[in-house]
């Protein structure tokens, strides 16, 4: 499973490495409301979630579902505004003058598109015209909640209003905490954008996605940009740009636009506290698929306690050895098992390293 993007055709210069401080804040309101998804941040998240005022606190959870599941396209304005060439702008007010540039039926689409749609980057309907959509829409939010309900129905009946809610809570978000935020990782992350743009200066488009994450990759004939989620998605960009947006405090988020008539847009990480390169999905489930079977799951438990032969294992369960090379191959194929010759002996151990990791992979893989 992957998402991605067609960049056929597409020029060197239309390939922009550049921050988003709307999207950092997104990823910001993001962490307060999830903080289990940032366990690096905890610190920080309950520092500020104990300092907010009351009441910006209240106006933030009306519409936290905009950023709760993971933060939505309305952070990332500038992949909607028509003609798909605009870039982030360099500070929040820059970034929501371009918010104001996107439609009424673009900027709902947008603040639905997690809870109250079928699907991610459907634009088949007009959702503010249609009255079954606008009804399926309201049926899909009566499932989070009475405050959702309400806030869906003042969006669907008054956008205008909405925006300028939302305009505000984001100025009153900068005064209360983010403007410290934004100060403190500006400097890091356009100090990663300049040397990711280099590396797409003097090696190429594939080093510089590699360099971005090892979940992000460029196909054998240099045409799609392959992003490793548990998720399918495809986007184009056509005669618009790929931009490349770092967040410090995304991970293990990895976050790709790919909403119909918009501009693809990759939110990576710049940091992060596990693997440099990350499993991919199809090995993620190797290996929880080999450790589903009750055998190999015995064969584990001997495995971790020492280093045994195939026949050792089969005398010990009770199983012929070749039933056990057959299990050993599974695990082996997975990452999970780790072989060495001893003389005229082959033998067998458990890799502690890999699977002590499982659970924050897993964890990764799922939220990325």
């Amino acid at each position: 499973m992957s998402v991605s993007i067609d960049i056929t055709g597409l020029p060197a210069d239309r390939v922009h490495v550049v921050p988003s401080p709307l999207a950092e804040l997104g990823m910001a309101l993001h962490a307060l409301s999830e903080p289990a998804h940032h366990p690096g941040l905890r610190g920080w998240t309950a520092s500020v979630s104990a300092c907010l005022d009351p009441c910006l606190a209240d106006r933030m959870c009306e519409a936290d579902f905009l950023w709760r599941t993971t933060f939505s396209d309305v952070f990332t304005p500038s992949a909607g505004v028509p003609g798909r060439r605009t870039l982030p702008g360099a500070t929040l007010a820059e970034e929501l003058d371009l918010l104001d540039k996107l439609s009424d039926e673009q900027f709902v689409d947008a603040a639905l598109e997690f809870t109250c749609q079928s699907s991610y980057a459907d634009r088949a309907v007009n959702r503010l015209a249609d009255p079954g959509t606008r009804e399926r829409a309201l049926d899909l939010a009566a499932a989070r909640g009475l405050p959702q309900v309400r806030f869906t129905q003042r969006l669907l009946e008054d956008p205008p209003a909405i925006r300028a809610w939302f305009r505000e809570l984001m100025q009153d978000c900068e005064e209360a905490f983010f403007a410290d935020v934004w100060a403190r990782v500006q400097h890091q992350l356009a100090a990663d954008a300049r040397h990711k743009t280099e590396l797409l200066r003097r090696k190429g488009l594939r080093e510089a996605l590699t360099a971005v994450s090892g979940s992000v990759s460029l196909d054998a004939e240099g045409r799609t940009v392959i992003v490793d989620k548990i998720s399918v998605g495809r986007a184009e960009a056509g005669d618009g740009h790929l931009v490349l947006a770092p967040t410090s405090l995304g991970w293990p988020h990895l976050w790709v636009l790919h909403r119909a008539g918009w501009q693809p847009m990759i939110t990576y990480p710049i940091s992060s506290p596990g693997l440099t390169a990350p499993p991919s999905v199809e090995q993620l489930t190797l290996r929880m698929s080999a450790l589903a079977h009750p055998v190999r799951m015995r064969l584990c438990r001997h495995l971790a306690r020492g280093s045994y032969t195939t026949s050792e294992l089969a005398d010990a369960h009770g199983m012929t050895a070749p039933e056990i090379s057959r299990h050993l191959s599974v695990l082996k194929k997975a990452g999970l098992v780790t072989t060495r010759r001893k003389g005229r002996y082959v033998q067998h151990q458990l890799d502690l390293s890999v699977v002590s990791r499982l659970g924050a992979d897993f964890i990764e893989g799922v939220l990325r």
